[in-house]
């Protein structure tokens, strides 16, 4: 449609690139739907008692667990597939130029060019959904003044994923679960680098980083543990910090 523009190419161009952009659209949405309903979550298991919510609110806890969990796996996805900006940019070029007019729903599916502007900016940026989540945390720490207790709720599930993993010799886990654990573990860890002052690769952290790495170097998947330590290298806030030790920062240096 581009190289030769013409009202049959786009027509063609339009059903192919339609469908993925009612993909984008939905899940756009439920980004917006986190910021209402991770807040909700957030406020049962972190305010008071962390461990006596998580216990009280298991079910709650496992899909915490599960939005982490597709945070990360949609990220990765995302940032495999260069066609997502393709499709919608040449959306939005048929958007501003008012073309395939006669499609009734062309600009309706999109809600005009304020929600398409909306979707582009989300979209250009590498992880999406791990901004969105992080976000939302952090602005629930600032309101709430709750940084312990967040930050003691992530590194329980981090701890909780490490140990289901760790002890899998002793305790055998289906390998979909155990990727699943190391997912939810990583992005734990992330969200917690961003909302403690010091930082998840601090002494101070009551996460252990480097039994972290390891676990994720001894029973990550070949697909998935290249994802798992890249996101802690390039998503993280403190790890290239002064503070941070060299040992932490060689590892997984040389773990990428």
């Amino acid at each position: 449609a581009i190289g030769s523009p013409g009202p049959e190419s786009e027509a063609v161009a339009w059903s192919h690139v339609r469908p993925a952009v009612d993909k984008l659209k939905l899940f756009y949405q439920y980004s917006s739907s986190i910021e209402t309903h991770l807040p909700q979550i957030l406020q049962t298991l972190c305010i008071g008692d962390v461990n006596k919510n998580l216990e009280r609110h298991q079910a709650l806890a496992r899909i915490l667990c599960q939005l982490l969990d597709f945070v990360f796996e949609f990220d990765s996805l995302k940032m495999k597939t260069p066609q997502i900006q393709n499709d919608f940019s040449y959306y939005r070029r048929c958007l501003s130029r008012g073309k395939l007019s006669n499609e009734v729903d062309l600009k309706s599916a999109m809600n005009e060019d304020e929600l398409a502007n909306h979707i582009s900016m989300f979209y250009a940026y590498p992880t999406p959904m791990l901004k969105t989540v992080t976000e939302v945390t952090t602005q629930f720490v600032s309101k709430h003044q709750v940084v312990k207790s967040v930050t003691e709720c992530l590194s329980t599930l981090a701890g909780v994923c490490y140990h289901s993993v760790s002890n899998s010799k002793k305790k055998p886990q289906r390998p979909e679960t155990m990727a699943f654990c190391l997912r939810v573990m990583v992005i734990s860890i992330i969200i917690y680098d961003h909302i403690d002052p010091q930082g998840a690769f601090s002494k101070t952290s009551t996460i252990n980083i480097k039994n972290s790495v390891k676990v994720i170097q001894t029973y990550g998947n070949s697909s998935d543990m290249p994802n798992l330590i890249s996101a802690l290298k390039y998503n993280t806030k403190h790890l290239n910090d002064p503070a941070t030790s060299k040992s932490i920062k060689s590892l997984i240096a040389t773990s990428a």
